[in-house]
């Protein structure tokens, strides 16, 4: 199969939904009219209220909404075969992310612009009102952090340790020796040697050979160069550990060795990069030459490229080491990105940023579909993987119900309710608006979740799992991965484990093998597309093909920081307002958002929130309950529009929204109780250790096992109360006719 029959199919199948469906929801369900004010022509104050023309508040919602959900999730579900998530995209998006947004916007449109708790309460009661505000509160928080953990894993490096009693078989050629810092340059083509076993004859007794016990191992080559760390002496503090290679040239990794993997310079200075570059744009649109978009667009994106090339530079230069951060540091610095973007007044770099964002998304997106048009790879990924299916190195779980809170955002995300009752109703200039923007903008992030997942299923399946998969867990999965590919059953190991890491590192300039999270895989996938595209237009050398290679990936890995950091910013900026509006009820001067002291403490609280779950767990861990509060949230905004479309005498429609309510309920529903089993098995296994329990790991389990409750209590009590005001409205309903 290959990429273009696929996308031009995704392409007439979003078409046939917008122009039926969505038609059918705006006349039937929404009942659009624009005879009607909207709040923006009503309440314009040009501040907050805005009448805002179709196409730039489309641009404006898109950039809002789209995060790293549409372009990591997919990622991650090729693993189950490019077929299922592709499916689930499509239809999830069609019946269910876009109803959701086209609905919830209409909601808030014909509510002043009022935010999603608040029409809770108005329309569901203080109870479920209540419970809404909570449970959003908690999901910003793990949303953020389940987005910030993919860039933390894309630039940041770390240590990771090979199995206990591994061993090391060098090629031929000289040993390594130790340097100053304690590290050993190991060659590539080096074997590692791990889950060793004594081997044993018939009558039980170990076997010997040549006066040595015979020993079986598993062996994994492996191709790219790279470093050893030596564990530290406890006497002195400094690396104490040495390799000592017998006549055979193995040699036992000492405890506590890790292998070295670096960060990312290149990388960390170009997004870093973007911010004084957003600085610089909004002074000039708002201060130096007022007015003058075009102006500041063009600049911002020559400076934003500029960032890019220039990054092959540092990168290279004494100053990279500045920028060669470890994983805690990617986190620091995040953190403290988002708190300074939450405190200051939003044209000083919230706004300039997410316009120059909203730019290059939708600009990379289109190259990204006429580039796979063009290239038209093949997709190498298996339709289905049933080695997989019930879980793997990428997602560990079963293909249901994981798959389903794996894709989020390109087929259904509750954080995208938040934004439809945010800042977008407050700018519609005409109600007829709301299907492009609610309903259009979120099949462009279904799109978007189309291509990243076609850009990970082109890629070559040993390449796809070398990047994303974790260094530590790949002993653990290396059989299984070869197993994947088919068909090549008849060659020796070491063809069988061959992969392209080595060459595109050296295209690259980046450490790309064991790089969790997708973000990495998909850079690489998109400058395959791009690459591919590019040799068919194109008559440059095919060296000059090559040394773009950096260029696209380096491109990639900043559009999709973007994403996420745009979504941080703004992320955090609203749970500070939800945490304000919380506080302001036992002292009304904290819920004033110009009031300094309340604002600067809710962003503190907000921020140390989703800083220590990425700072303390794993990706995998974190990306789950990502995907539950998320999902818990779509539940919820459904239950709330469910409850408007009834209680405006429209119930006869509510299977637009009770049908994906019910979908989405069912599969996180089940995903949740999945990981409440596996954090109760890990609470209670170090419980029963004792005195040598690890603290930290009960704490984590205990903690994260109760915030999942904790969604599932507010998601059924949002429920309940839903569904009580929906009879009670239908009985009164019914009364009232039968009273005729």
């Amino acid at each position: 199969m290959h990429a273009m029959p696929v996308m031009i199919g995704v392409l007439c199948v979003m078409a046939i939904a917008y122009r039926y469906y969505s038609a059918f929801i705006a006349a039937k369900v929404a009942v659009l009219n624009d005879l009607r004010e909207t709040p923006a022509v009503r309440l314009n104050d040009h501040q907050n209220y805005h009448p805002t023309t179709k196409w730039v508040l489309f641009g404006h919602h898109f950039a809002a909404i789209s995060g790293a959900g549409p372009l990591i999730g997919p990622v991650l579900a090729a693993q189950f075969g490019y077929m299922p998530g592709l499916l689930w995209i499509l239809i999830g998006v069609c019946l269910g992310g876009a109803v959701q947004d086209f609905l919830v916007l209409v909601a808030s449109m014909r509510r002043n612009g009022r935010s999603l708790a608040q029409i809770a309460y108005e329309e569901i009661g203080k109870v479920g009102g209540t419970a809404a505000m909570m449970a959003i509160l908690f999901i910003i928080v793990i949303a953020l952090a389940g987005l910030g953990k993919v860039v933390v894993n894309a630039l940041g490096g770390e240590k990771v340790a090979y199995p206990a009693d591994s061993s090391l078989v060098l090629p031929a050629g000289p040993l390594p020796t130790i340097d100053s810092s304690g590290a050993y340059e190991i060659p590539r083509g080096t074997i590692l040697r791990y889950n060793k076993t004594a081997q044993k004859g018939p009558d039980g007794q170990p076997l010997v050979a040549d006066g040595k016990p015979v020993i079986k191992a598993e062996v994994m080559p492996i191709q790219e160069r790279w470093r050893l760390q030596m564990p530290n002496d406890p006497a002195t503090g400094k690396p104490g550990g040495t390799l000592t290679f017998n006549a055979d040239r193995e040699a036992l990794i000492p405890s506590g060795a890790k292998r070295l993997m670096p960060g990312s310079p290149w990388g960390t200075f170009t997004i870093a990069a973007t911010i004084p570059i957003a600085l610089f744009v909004g002074l000039y649109m708002y201060k130096l030459r007022p007015g003058r978009v075009v102006e500041a667009s063009i600049i911002g994106a020559a400076l934003t490229i500029g960032a890019t090339v220039a990054g092959a530079w540092v990168a290279e230069a004494p100053v990279g080491e500045w920028f060669n951060l470890s994983q805690t540091q990617v986190t620091w610095a995040m953190a403290i990105y988002g708190f300074v973007a939450a405190v200051l007044p939003v044209w000083v770099l919230l706004a300039p940023r997410d316009y120059l964002s909203s730019f290059l998304k939708i600009g990379t997106i289109g190259l990204l579909v006429i580039g796979t048009i063009i290239a038209n790879p093949k997709l190498e990924a298996p339709a289905f993987n049933n080695v997989f299916s019930g879980g793997g190195p990428t997602v560990g779980g079963k293909i249901f119900p994981f798959l389903f809170i794996t894709i989020m955002c390109g087929a259904i995300s509750g954080f995208h309710a938040l934004v439809a009752s945010g800042t977008t109703p407050k700018m519609i200039m005409k109600e007829s608006h709301a299907r492009t923007i609610g309903y259009g903008a979120m099949l462009m992030e279904g799109l978007v979740a189309v291509v990243a997942m076609i850009a990970a299923a082109a890629l070559p399946t040993n390449d796809y799992y070398a990047m994303n998969t974790n260094l530590a867990k790949v002993p653990e999965w290396r059989e299984r991965i070869l197993q994947v590919g088919g068909g090549i059953e008849h060659l020796n190991v070491e063809e069988r484990s061959k992969d392209n890491i080595e060459e595109y590192e050296r295209l690259t300039h980046e450490s790309l093998r064991g790089r969790p999270g997708g973000a990495v895989t998909l850079a690489v996938g998109m400058a395959h597309i791009f690459d591919q595209a590019a040799k068919k237009i194109s008559i440059a050398s095919e060296e000059a093909m090559q040394a773009m290679w950096k260029y696209w990936y380096h491109f990639a890995i900043m559009f999709e920081a973007l994403f996420i950091l745009t979504t941080i910013d703004a992320g955090t900026r609203v749970g500070r307002f939800l945490l304000q509006e919380v506080f302001g009820k036992i002292s009304p001067r904290f819920g004033r958002t110009d009031w300094w002291p309340g604002a600067i403490l809710s962003t503190v609280l907000i921020v140390a929130g989703w800083a220590w779950f990425i700072d303390s767990n794993n990706f995998e861990t974190i990306w789950k309950m990502f995907g539950i509060a998320n999902q818990m949230l779509a539940v919820i905004a459904l239950t709330i529009v469910t409850c408007c479309i009834v209680n405006e005498g429209r119930g006869k429609y509510a299977w637009v929204t009770v049908t994906p309510l019910t979908v989405v309920l069912i599969t996180t529903t089940t995903a949740a109780t999945y990981m409440l089993i596996t954090l109760w098995n890990t609470y209670s296994t170090q419980s029963a250790k004792g005195a040598a329990a690890d603290g930290g790991e009960m704490f984590r389990a205990f903690l994260l096992g109760s915030l999942v409750v904790a969604m599932l209590l507010f998601t059924f009590v949002i429920l309940v109360t839903g569904a009580t005001r929906i009879l009670k409205s239908g009985a009164r309903r019914a009364k009232a006719v039968s009273g005729e």
